[in-house]
């Protein structure tokens, strides 16, 4: 769902710019009265899954497209909505500046439509409203229902909005090749296929980690004599392993189908597909200075544009993409950690 420049007019980025921005603001905000020491390490390493998650393109049948997580959910079940967001930032913004992967002028676009869904609607409505239920009654094999129901739920219904999303910037754009209506009935039901598909993965990493330390999860606290069955330490091993696994190993096996986005703007008629809009992948949308100015910086700061070695085609540049950008996201992740660390620190001892 990563948007291209081309999608979108100065104006209508600007003001995505400031919409990202101020939820930005607001997350640093809340941020820095974060008292849990357990976090930083958590955000690192699930940071960095997401980042890799999103290397891999899982094939939708039967439609000639292909979908990736986009992690929001996943990130607010675990570190809460402002950590998650920050999260979500980092990789987008890792994303497009270091790979080349979606606009630097469709950024803030990108953010809110790929981070704040995820992050604020699916925890605030869906996430912790489910998990401080009594649905399914009580005990672990009751979460495990709850947090079942929340990540699919949270994963289709946050995807959908941002694939509206992605529809209203564009027509709001004035992007004549893209008729509302006919946009929005492709853009809809191939995420909520890719919906469905990320509310599995996302099930599957929040239940490891509900069976390993329950109290990681947002809203999730053991009960009176339950032990945890692994140590924090050991958790975030494995995560980070299975990061490490998926961006430098199973991303070599991504689907080479485009994405929804991409999949609804070009089709796939060489694999025998629709051509859907049927747009010039060359030559389509609005052009402008400020997104040739975003171009000629994004082509100085990518230094593995596509996830490749630059004008080579080594399945080796795919599996360094994953592991650098892995640990530079980990990394950046853990230094806003310890940066509201600081400044909490700072307040509290009256330092101007």
């Amino acid at each position: 769902m990563h948007m291209a420049d081309a999608l979108l007019a100065p104006a209508v980025a600007a003001t995505m710019y400031v919409a990202s921005g101020t939820a930005a603001g607001i997350s640093i905000s809340k941020l820095k009265k974060d008292e849990d020491p357990q976090k930083l390490p958590v955000m690192a390493v699930t940071a960095a899954l997401v980042f890799a998650g999103q290397m891999i393109n899982y094939t939708i049948p039967g439609t000639g497209s292909s979908g990736h997580m986009c992690g929001g959910m996943l990130l607010s079940a675990l570190l809460g909505p402002y950590a998650g967001f920050l999260s979500m930032i980092v990789i987008l913004a890792i994303q497009s500046l270091f790979f080349a992967d979606g606009g630097l002028m469709a950024l803030g676009a990108n953010i809110w439509n790929m981070a704040f869904y995820g992050c604020f609607v699916g925890y605030f409505l869906i996430w912790r409203p489910i998990m401080r239920s009594r649905l399914f009654g009580e005990g672990r094999s009751a979460r495990r229902g709850r947090i079942i129901l929340a990540s699919i739920l949270g994963c289709v219904v946050t995807l959908q909005l941002g694939a509206f999303s992605v529809v209203l910037e564009t027509s709001l754009s004035g992007i004549t090749e893209l008729p509302f209506g006919a946009f929005f009935a492709l853009m809809q039901p191939i995420h909520l296929a890719i919906g469905l598909i990320e509310g599995l993965i996302t099930t599957a990493v929040l239940l490891f980690v509900h069976e390993s330390r329950p109290e990681l999860l947002q809203d999730v606290e053991r009960a009176e004599g339950e032990s945890p069955r692994r140590s924090l330490k050991s958790v975030v091993v494995i995560l980070a392993v299975v990061a490490l696994v998926v961006g430098g190993g199973l991303s070599l096996l991504a689907s080479s189908n485009p994405d929804g986005l991409e999949w609804a703007l070009f089709g796939n008629a060489g694999e025998g597909y629709a051509e859907n809009m049927g747009l010039d992948e060359e030559n389509f949308g609005v052009s402008s200075q400020a997104a040739d100015t975003a171009a000629g910086i994004q082509e100085k700061t990518s230094f593995l544009p596509d996830y490749a070695f630059s004008g080579s085609d080594s399945a080796a540049g795919t599996t360094v993409s994953g592991v650098v950008g892995s640990a530079i996201v980990a990394g950046v992740a853990v230094l806003i950690c310890l940066a509201g660390g600081f400044f909490r620190r700072k307040r509290k001892s009256g330092q101007p």
